[in-house]
């Protein structure tokens, strides 16, 4: 009887062992993603603390961390501190030791803990705050369809405070950082749930509907059931060697950067410095993809070419009108056509690495600011000094593109836009299938 007992258990442990894992691998976590009409910042929502407490957020796509804003009445039973030099203090490379707390410990305040420093990129705002652990929880997916909450005991973030919450959209307490470090949120979760680095960006251009993060490999799959992971193109992700901006001196920089090589437009080649897109000896250059910038944003003289290139391309029966800022170059709708891809407009081309094209059609290269008013939705880097990165690709730009950052294989894959697909980012069933 006893051997009998022992077997079922065994039994029972093996089943239990076999149905966790494959739970752990067959969903992937996710995010829902809108953008906020009045700021065009992409926000988020997880849970977090015990007992759960939802938390809205906004995405940074080269942002090192999650912060939150732990002076908003954060209470939780289960948050930790990690000690100074420990395991989680190590994600993010940080020699920073709290010991001038003098206030009674809490998650906010707490001495011999590990710290780092939350940016608020829409504010341009830093401060300094704790490393806190606490449970996570995140929507899950098959890349079909929605599926239950799913867990992590203790994820790293960093406490920030109501003097960084300027700029950040209504409801926004904290940031969520996708970037390439060890604490951000794809590194967390891959390495809780033990998947390959990876993870989709697929945002809606709509303010009235959602687009959604996929942490993990696909398939994404978009109605009318069209995988919007088949047939990418790839072009590799360069590592920046030298911090351009925020972090450690020394450190490489988190965000994404691609090897754009030339502009064109309508095949043409556009004529500038393409000397200024590589990267020169204090690691200034290069191009990235951000979701901070609403619109591309150039250095000044690629910009200058790139609207006087736009403007010989455009057709001569479509009327230029009054720029409006912060545009340079504007049009009447009246004689402009309409396409599946969105107005029928001169195309730009990204020419990538291995002579890759990321093709930018009406939809992502125009921006409607009034109702017979279409500008070109590129902007123009508005500094006294030459800017650290000459091309910020914006968040106009990649919306409706699926773009699947692949951290195993340095890589990024791009659809072009999904429109051509009769299908959109805003297209997965957020329904849930449970």
């Amino acid at each position: 009887m006893a051997s009998s007992s022992l077997s079922l258990a065994f039994l029972f442990s093996l089943l239990f062992t076999v149905s966790f894992s494959e739970a752990k691998t067959s969903s992937r976590p996710f995010l829902k993603v809108t953008k906020d009409a009045k700021t065009l910042q992409y926000v988020t929502q997880i849970s977090q603390r015990t007992p759960l407490v939802q938390v809205k957020l906004s995405l940074d796509l080269g942002g090192e961390f999650i912060w939150v804003n732990c002076e908003k009445g954060y209470a939780s039973s289960t948050f930790t501190n990690p000690i100074c030099d420990s395991s989680p203090c190590q994600l993010l490379n940080t020699t920073s030791c709290i010991t001038a707390c003098f206030s009674p410990p809490s998650v906010d305040c707490a001495n011999n803990t590990c710290g780092s420093f939350p940016t608020n990129p829409f504010g341009s705002i830093s401060t300094s705050g704790p490393i806190v652990g606490d449970v996570f929880a995140i929507q899950s997916t098959d890349g079909k369809n929605v599926l239950p909450m799913i867990k992590v005991p203790s994820f790293y973030f960093v406490c920030g405070s109501n003097n960084i919450d300027i700029g950040l959209a209504n409801g926004v307490t904290g940031v969520a950082g996708l970037g390439r470090t060890k604490m951000s949120l794809p590194a967390q979760l891959s390495s809780y749930f033990e998947y390959d680095t990876k993870f989709a960006l697929c945002l809606s251009s709509s303010t009235k509907s959602s687009g959604a993060v996929f942490f993990g490999d696909g398939p994404y799959t978009l109605l009318p059931n069209v995988d919007a992971s088949s047939s990418l193109s790839y072009t590799p992700l360069i590592i920046n060697s030298i911090i351009t901006g925020g972090g450690f001196v020394g450190d490489a920089s988190p965000e994404y950067f691609i090897g754009v090589k030339s502009i064109k437009v309508n095949d043409k080649r556009v004529n500038f410095n393409e000397s200024l897109l590589s990267f020169d000896a204090e690691g200034r250059g290069g191009t990235i993809i951000s979701t901070n910038k609403p619109y591309t944003v150039l250095e000044t003289t690629i910009y200058k070419a790139l609207v006087s290139a736009f403007v010989k391309a455009m057709p001569k029966n479509v009327e230029r009108v009054p720029n409006v800022a912060p545009f340079g170059a504007c049009y009447s709708t009246k004689n402009i056509g309409s396409t599946r891809v969105g107005p029928a407009v001169p195309s730009i081309d990204l020419v990538l690495e291995s002579k890759n094209v990321w093709r930018i059609f009406g939809a992502n290269s125009m921006v409607a600011v009034k109702n017979d008013v279409l500008c070109l939705a590129f902007v123009e880097a508005r500094t006294d000094f030459a800017p650290t990165i000459p091309v910020v690709i914006g968040g106009h730009q990649i919306e409706d593109n699926l773009l699947q950052f692949d951290l195993e294989k340095s890589r990024l894959g791009f659809s072009s836009t999904l429109l051509g697909r009769s299908t959109s980012c805003a297209n997965f069933n957020f329904t849930s299938a449970v």
